[in-house]
């Protein structure tokens, strides 16, 4: 645990010890997101679904590169087929989809006014759960973060593209097909209508599959404590949308107009999850978490709008709440102690 704490602490103080200098916090952010990217890609032996992907990498050293489209997640088999092919051992896996995550959140970030902070808000929810566990929605967290670039840029084929692209890896990114329409028409209700026509077919499909049934019964069979943890996390997604619709909005309209609607959007969505409350607080945590990109964006972006005198105070209060929920969560949780306790380091399997 003192690993965590120690990389969390060091991201936050050299983010803190940084804030005047841009030189200084451009050369942070390249050193923490190698570093981060390393730390990642190179663990061994660490998070819940080690064992799981590690009997992936065997089925896949069995299948044929072209018979791995057959699974569920084709890239995913594909990729395994792939390095099965160039002799590497399943460690391998871990460094490849850790570099699809990075490079898609460096994207991302590269579009704020501080990719550092942005960097650091993702570190104790984001980072922790999905490249260091959960790799195949990490991958598509990757490619929805390209995704969300090409949204900004209004360039809607390319945001179809990242999106199919991401299904390889993970369908639930399928959602996200619903924002076609908005790409490069206003938010309104008639387009939100639209959306849902466009996203309906698509979803039925989805919902057909082996793995939407399997990703259904683990989920809804989640024990108690691990549905807690989901429901504290997707708590705080549910006010962070709320409290940029309700407090930020009408500033960032007026200073940061080209993501306005992205920002908009998002909100909506973090604030829609709440209806999953009703149905399992698991499933809209692991779809929660392709928003948390959005959140960060949101979040790092307040010490650059007018907020008036309080603008310090709102600035701070994303870092408290966050590092509130990762101290929470790593001292309570029996799936951190479990899968994330010791860190270890990977080097040794070269």
């Amino acid at each position: 645990m003192l690993t965590y704490y120690t990389t969390y602490l060091t991201l936050l103080s050299s983010a803190w010890l940084g804030r005047n200098s841009k030189v200084v916090r451009e050369l942070l952010y390249w050193v923490f997101l190698i570093t981060l990217t390393i730390f990642v890609g190179f663990r061994d032996e660490v998070g819940c679904d080690w064992i799981a992907y590690e009997g992936h990498y065997s089925i896949g050293a069995d299948a044929a590169l072209l018979q791995s489209l057959n699974f569920n997640d084709p890239g995913h088999w594909l990729l395994i087929s792939f390095l099965n092919y160039l002799g590497l051992p399943h460690q391998s896996l871990n460094v490849v989809t850790s570099g699809l995550f990075f490079t898609g959140l460096h994207f991302l970030a590269k579009r704020q006014p501080d990719p550092l902070a942005f960097l650091v808000l993702c570190f104790p929810i984001l980072i922790i759960n999905m490249p260091m566990s959960a790799i195949r929605q990490s991958t598509a967290i990757g490619f929805i973060c390209l995704a969300f670039v090409a949204f900004i840029d209004r360039r809607q084929f390319l945001f179809i593209f990242w999106i199919l692209f991401g299904m390889f890896f993970h369908s639930s990114i399928i959602v996200f097909l619903m924002l076609i329409p908005f790409v490069r028409m206003r938010f309104n209700i008639q387009n939100i209508i639209f959306g849902l026509i466009l996203f309906i077919p698509a979803l039925i499909g989805m919902l057909q599959t082996e793995s939407a049934e399997w990703a259904s019964n683990a989920y809804m069979q989640k024990g108690s404590a691990e549905a807690a943890g989901a429901l504290f996390r997707l708590g705080v997604l549910v006010l962070s949308g709320a409290y940029f619709l309700l407090k930020l909005a009408p500033y960032w309209r007026r200073q940061f107009p080209s993501d306005f609607k992205l920002a908009v959007i998002g909100s909506w969505m973090m604030i829609a999850f709440i209806l999953l409350f009703f149905v399992s607080s698991v499933i809209g945590d692991r779809f929660g978490y392709y928003l948390i990109p959005i959140q960060a964006m949101i979040f790092a972006r307040i010490p650059y709008l007018n907020l008036g005198k309080w603008r310090q105070i709102h600035a701070v209060l994303p870092y408290f709440l966050l590092t509130l929920v990762f101290v929470i969560w790593t001292s309570t949780s029996w799936h951190f102690s479990h899968c994330y306790t010791p860190y270890q380091f990977g080097f040794g399997w070269y």
